[in-house]
């Protein structure tokens, strides 16, 4: 991974405008702003397909997803675990 340092001033609003080369290079249109002091650090975000989500949690076969309070409950157990 190469560096490069470009220096953007900040408008009244708190804007800054990244390079189009660098945003080229990202598959998303989402950043990630993380603070660390005077620091800002900038992450695009990428996409996640809601199937790579499919099974990815775990619940008892005895919930009926129909049933708001017993789903409620058992991600509630879930998390307790």
């Amino acid at each position: 991974m190469s560096e490069e340092v470009s220096v953007k001033k900040v408008d009244p609003q708190g804007r800054i405008a990244i390079p189009i080369k660098w945003r080229r290079e990202w598959k998303s249109s989402k950043v990630m702003l993380i603070r660390h002091g005077n620091r800002v650090e900038v992450i695009p975000i990428e996409a996640t397909s809601p199937s790579s989500l499919f099974d990815s949690i775990e619940i008892a076969n005895e919930v009926d997803f129909t049933d708001v309070h017993s789903l409620k409950k058992a991600l509630l157990e879930l998390r307790e675990r």
